[in-house]
């Protein structure tokens, strides 16, 4: 997989990011969203010191992607469910078939 160098800017600062080729411009949206939550979270909480609010950020969102996980193994274990019901419904109906 080949890579490319892409600038982003957080804080204030640029930063050149190696990049898998394709993904440049996520790259960039993850760069943007995580920059607004740095200034986000300093602006509601008054932090200045930057390894701070890095570490307070960084602990959000690793929050919420647990977060998602466990409400999307939720949905996977109800979906998984209701095929599986869906399944012996359909295993009785041909099974109340007549035969031909």
């Amino acid at each position: 997989m080949s890579t490319q160098a892409v600038e982003i800017q957080v804080m204030g600062r640029i930063l050149r990011v190696n990049c898998p080729t394709g993904q440049e411009d996520a790259l960039r949206e993850a760069a943007k969203d995580f920059d607004q939550r740095l200034k986000d979270l300093s602006e509601r909480t008054n932090i200045s010191n930057i390894e701070q609010l890095l570490m307070f950020t960084g602990l959000n969102i690793c929050n919420e992607l647990h977060s998602e996980r466990k409400e999307q193994q939720g949905n996977d274990s109800n979906l998984s469910n209701r095929i599986s019901e869906l399944a012996e419904s359909l295993d009785k109906a041909l099974q109340n078939q007549p035969k031909r």
